[in-house]
């Protein structure tokens, strides 16, 4: 199993306009070989940032990476962005491959 996570420091109030764009949004994952599920979390709230992380789990990273260069991927990663100011910075990519 193989866990990729994208940790997203999002602007206080900036929360909801977030979330829409990730409802609404058609990942094309359920047809790519080796995806095994998805989930948007929501973390802390300080006076700085609202931390989310999205949070995909596959069968191995080569699953992983092949997804990251298909067409699936360019098409989820072309839609609507949140608004602007949203983002507090760019996204953290954190990887895990499960060892238990």
């Amino acid at each position: 199993m193989f866990i990729a996570m994208n940790r997203f420091k999002i602007t206080p109030g900036f929360e909801d306009g977030f979330e829409q764009v990730w409802r609404e949004r058609d990942s094309y994952l359920e047809s790519v070989p080796g995806f095994k599920a998805f989930n948007l979390l929501k973390g802390p709230v300080t006076d700085e940032f609202v931390l989310y992380a999205s949070h995909s789990t596959w069968e191995s990273r080569d699953a992983f990476l092949a997804w990251t260069e298909s067409d699936a991927f360019q098409k989820a990663h072309a839609q609507a962005s949140a608004p602007k100011g949203t983002y507090l910075g760019h996204p953290d990519l954190e990887t895990f491959e499960a060892v238990l």
